[in-house]
């Protein structure tokens, strides 16, 4: 009775503990297995470079990545070259329209595919969960999504990053005059999500995307810029009056050179009140604690005008990103069919993103030294913004561009697109474009048979795994290369390769004349990062064993 009694206590919590499993509110879909994710329980990905499609023109600026390929596999690499390091991750993927514009299993999906949505959401999901490692803490995801999709994405999106994190659903306007033959409801927007990694660490930039408005802008102290706008509510309907909001009414006191601003009486002080030119008794735009606070941080300005006193506040540049876009440049056809014709000739791509609206997308989630990713990077909309971006204001932004080869895609456009807007390139017009200058690689993602962790299979993945251990340093320029070690350098720092532990007395040798600190990665079949045989120099190099830093990454992921 009493071993009965254990059986069906332990059944009981073994049932609570899969009821906590169940998920009680959410997205639920069937979930379908996806043959590139499958097929990395035995092959794993690496990169390897396509060497004549290297394009250099300045060695002191970052180098962009183009990588063809999976994006799963892909990010599936850049998990260990890149986690936490991405600020910001833009993506358009497909939007799941039923008009076969996207392959699952080798297969296009379309409206008669009764798992259509279940699919799209599989895809959306595996790749959405490596991207979000890849985020730095201050980090922003953008998604571009248009109504097909939109309501699903909005609830995965909330899971994977948290609904705490959302920081905006954007409508953008990017078709205004809406689609041909299309009767009812004629779409004439998509959207855009805005996530942060954490909200509580992230930075959006509050500036103007509006370039007319940008410029309205024209005045600069030492906060940044403003303009000057009168400080008397003259809109707002009833709520500006003086009879209806009293508490709004009240003296400022200024004196004739208008150099002494103060809610204090004196003595030689003027009273200014919100009475406009017509009469009209207002209010001030704010209540008297919130005057002091501003006029205390130097947020007004009097001006005598004809014997009148005004009173003016500084209206910052930095205010709010209003979550409807608006305005011609946004026009996907103009800004991205035509402009991407113009650069590579007719018919290269379908549905080109805008590239302005890509440009404004930059302006609130980076900085000038800012990470990069698009890992459904079609046309290459988003390294020529990036380009675009840096040209403007003098940044140092690098991005890292995947896509596979459909149709031949990164081969045909995106490369091309790059290189010309690179190097510069003559127009459908025949005008000379000139090239915004910059840095890049081609790599494809390979594979390496996993199906066992053994010594052999540990070697394999080492030899192979060269290219991405220079892109995760950012080291790209060979120093030496023998068959024992490799060592690779870019403009301020160095990394180095060891395949025999043999070898590493003689890997010292070669980098002691190298100034600054080096990472060393040391081929070893277990976790052994060789600290005795560098503890002489151990300021110098900061060591990690090889494959095993990888392969904790590809358990993690994979399991």
């Amino acid at each position: 009775m009493v071993e009965n009694n254990k059986k069906l206590k332990a059944e009981i919590d073994r049932l609570k503990k899969e009821l906590k499993k169940k998920k009680k509110y959410g997205l639920v879909w069937e979930d379908k297995p996806e043959d590139v994710v499958e097929m990395c329980k035995e092959k794993l990905p690496v990169l390897k470079e396509v060497k004549g499609k290297e394009i250099i023109t300045d060695k002191n600026k970052p180098v962009n990545l183009l990588i063809e390929g999976d994006n799963y596999h892909a990010l599936s690499v850049l998990n260990y070259t890149h986690r936490g390091k991405i600020d910001l991750i833009y993506i358009d993927p497909p939007y799941n329209t039923g008009a076969k514009d996207w392959l699952y299993n080798n297969s296009f999906v379309d409206n008669e595919d009764p798992f259509r949505h279940s699919k799209w959401l599989s895809f959306m999901h595996s790749r959405l969960k490596l991207a979000k490692n890849l985020l730095s803490q201050n980090g922003i995801l953008a998604v571009a999504i248009d109504h097909y999709e939109l309501l699903s994405l909005g609830m995965m999106t909330d899971e994977i990053f948290g609904e705490d994190n959302r920081l905006a659903i954007v409508t953008v306007v990017h078709k205004a005059e809406g689609r041909q033959f299309v009767k009812g409801f004629n779409p004439t927007c998509e959207f855009m999500l805005f996530y942060a990694k954490d909200k509580t660490k992230c930075t959006v930039n509050m500036v103007p995307l509006d370039s007319g408005v940008q410029a309205s802008f024209d005045l600069e102290d030492e906060n940044g810029k403003y303009r000057l706008e009168n400080n008397i509510r003259l809109g707002g309907g009833s709520v500006s009056l003086r009879v209806n909001n009293p508490t709004s009414w009240y003296p400022i006191y200024i004196s004739k050179d208008c150099k002494i601003i103060s809610l204090e009486k004196r003595s030689g002080l003027i009273p200014v009140y919100p009475i406009t030119k017509k009469g009209e008794e207002r209010t001030w735009n704010t209540s008297k604690e919130t005057f002091q606070t501003n006029l205390e941080n130097g947020q007004f300005v009097v001006k005598n005008e004809g014997g009148c006193y005004a009173i003016y506040r500084k209206y910052r540049e930095k205010q709010s990103i209003k979550t409807h876009w608006i305005k011609p440049q946004y026009n996907a056809t103009r800004y991205g069919t035509q402009l991407l014709n113009g650069i590579l000739g007719s018919n290269t791509f379908n549905f080109p993103k805008s590239l302005f609206a890509i440009i404004d997308v930059l302006k609130i989630a980076t900085s000038p030294k800012s990470t990069v990713l698009d890992f459904f990077a079609g046309s290459g909309t988003t390294g020529h913004a990036v380009f675009e971006m840096n040209k403007e204001d003098g940044g140092q932004r690098q991005f890292i561009l995947c896509t596979n080869n459909e149709n031949k895609i990164c081969e045909k456009v995106t490369y091309p697109r790059i290189e010309k807007i690179i190097k510069g390139y003559k127009n459908t017009k025949k005008e000379n474009i000139n090239g915004l200058g910059g840095n890049l690689k081609y790599f494809k993602t390979d594979f390496v048979d996993y199906k066992e962790s053994t010594d052999r299979n540990k070697i394999k993945l080492t030899k192979e795994a060269v290219e991405m251990l220079c892109v995760k340093e950012g080291t790209f320029e060979s120093v030496l290369d023998n068959e024992d070690f490799k060592i690779f350098k870019n403009h301020d720092h160095y990394a180095g390769i060891i395949f025999d532990q043999l070898a590493i007395d003689d890997f010292k040798k070669a980098i002691k004349d190298i100034k600054g600190k080096i990472s060393v990665y040391i081929f070893s079949l277990g976790d052994d990062s060789f600290e005795d045989e560098f503890e002489d120099i151990k300021q110098k190099v900061k060591l990690s064993p090889i494959p095993e830093a990888i392969l904790k990454v590809y358990r993690r992921i994979y399991k």
